[in-house]
């Protein structure tokens, strides 16, 4: 799906040169998902460093990155403006708890229930999504206080620089691999803008502009622990427990959904409950440090793998590196032209997009390209968690629907008379009307036999169809035998029990989705 340019063994060196460039990458990321939460630029960073250091550590994927990331920020802001930051503290907190309960309960395996048209579509959606959200540095304020599109020379400088830097991400890799091509283009940038004394927005004025501060900065110190400043109560409870939820649900889909595709891209197979607990105690832990939650970022976990990380160094290096932002180089961070991170992130979005389903989308089954679509669509529009559900929805009613049509009742009559039906196909919701519409209750002889032995009974509502066919039937004085359905189907059957005939050595033995019998 995706071309890389380093190898797929983890390296020590990559690892931390690729962190470095992570981490330069983290900075206005965070800072723009501390915006749209509504909380201090910090409080953004201090979750991308703890979020992103004990994932790399006790995550169960080498190499993924983690941090505060624009699925989470969006629920966070109602919340933020309402009860205060103090209770985005204590619902980050109540959020990792129930993250480490599903890990514990081993829910991670069900992301693998995923179809493939959901994943196209969610690498296609979170492509666009990672792309509208560079275009927000092309904003400038003007003198009035507000943002403006850029105009003239400033926009020709950006747009310029943007597609250096993406030249030589792209061209640097033919001469050599010795260093990650984005941190060489980042560098070079920056040193082109500062020697030529170049008029271009840097990282500093992107955090002035969302901040509204002329002398805001990224600099600070050590996060601080501090329990939440809410009252333990029940009121406390029911106001964050409904967040908790939401940000518990986005952040595992997202985080598990990645660490899916950078199991693609490197060939290898990460552990996905391992990384629900792992997310978990980094957010419980984040509460309790000021910061304001995340879970894994695509678009950091690209540029790390496609800049040769692979271990968990790389994420380590990346999450210490930035706390050394904030402690001691702020100066230097501040200083980075946004171009150069803009031209990063485009070059992510063009190798997260899945260009092959151009071409495959009139080749696949109709609702599977309609599945691709509609996945892209609403990443875009709402959120990547409500996407995945409605892919998955989506996709398992097509399922049924197609299977329905697969039940098949043929009908014969033995030399005896009697009319025999043979059932072809599994027995479920989604086919038990077609199952039922091939019965001729009165064109039947009074003996009837119904062999189940090529069909399986699915669901309770297979059950219910078994009876209700008894039930005509009978109300037709006709008598009706049932081969070959197992001892749980009888067990459940109602009005027809009596008229199974139980084999113990051909009838089938398989269990019914049913909660009944429990």
């Amino acid at each position: 799906m995706f071309e890389l340019h380093a190898s797929k063994v983890a390296n020590l060196k990559n690892d931390v040169l690729s962190g470095l460039t992570v981490a330069l990458a983290l900075v206005p990321e965070a800072v723009a998902f501390a915006f749209v939460a509504g909380v201090e630029p910090l409080v953004g960073l201090y979750a991308a460093f703890m979020v992103g250091l004990i994932t790399s550590i006790f995550g169960g994927r080498p190499g993924m990155i983690s941090g505060a990331t624009g699925a989470m920020a969006v629920v966070m802001v109602s919340l933020v403006a309402i009860h205060g930051v103090e209770y985005l503290f204590a619902t980050v907190v109540l959020t990792g708890l129930l993250q480490i309960l599903a890990g514990l309960f081993k829910l991670g395996k069900f992301i693998r229930l995923v179809p493939h048209p959901v994943m196209l579509g969610f690498v296609n959606g979170l492509a666009i999504v990672i792309f509208l959200a560079q275009l927000g540095q092309f904003k400038v304020t003007n003198s009035a206080g507000e943002l403006e599109w850029m105009q003239g020379q400033a926009l020709y400088t950006m747009a310029g620089l943007i597609i250096l830097t993406m030249a030589i991400i792209h061209l640097l890799p033919k001469l050599t691999k010795a260093v990650p091509s984005s941190l060489v283009a980042i560098v070079v940038v920056t040193v082109l803008v500062q020697s030529l004394g170049l008029e271009a927005r840097t990282v500093v004025d992107f955090v002035r502009d969302m901040t509204n501060d002329p002398a805001a900065s990224i600099a600070g110190g050590l996060p601080q622990f501090s329990i939440p400043n809410v009252p333990f109560n029940l009121e406390t409870l029911t106001i964050i427990l409904p967040f908790a939820l939401v940000l518990a649900a986005i952040g595992l889909i997202e985080s598990l959904l990645t660490l899916t595709l950078i199991d693609e891209l490197t060939g290898t197979r990460g552990r996905g409950n391992k990384e629900c607990i792992a997310q978990g105690v980094a957010n419980t832990v984040t509460g309790f440090f000021g910061g304001m939650g995340g879970c894994a970022m695509i678009g950091q976990s690209m540029i790390n793998v496609n800049s040769g990380g692979r271990g968990r160094a790389s994420g380590i290096t990346a999450a210490v590196a930035l706390l050394g932002f904030i402690l001691f180089a702020s100066s230097l961070i501040e200083i980075i032209p946004l171009a150069a991170l803009v031209g990063v992130m485009f070059i992510v979005v063009i190798g997260t997009f899945e260009w092959s389903s151009f071409r495959i989308l009139g080749k696949v089954p109709k609702a599977d390209a309609f599945v691709i679509v509609l996945v892209s669509g609403v990443t875009v529009a709402t959120d990547l968690a409500v996407a995945v559900v409605v892919g998955v929805i989506v996709s398992a009613l097509v399922f049924a629907w197609e299977h329905a049509k697969h039940i098949l009742v043929t009908r014969t009559t033995n030399e005896k008379g009697s009319t025999v039906y043979e059932v072809n196909g599994p027995i479920f919701f989604g086919s038990v009307s077609n199952f039922l519409e091939q019965f001729k209750p009165d064109e039947d002889s009074d003996d009837v036999i119904v062999e189940f032995k090529n069909a399986r009974v699915a669901d309770h509502s297979a059950i219910e169809a078994i009876d209700t066919l008894a039930e005509r039937y009978l109300s037709r004085g006709k008598t009706m035998h049932l081969m070959h359905l197992n001892q749980e189907c009888k067990d459940l059957l109602e009005k027809a029990d009596k008229l199974v005939e139980l084999n113990l050595i051909e009838d089938p033995d398989y269990h019914i989705a049913t909660d009944k019998l429990a």
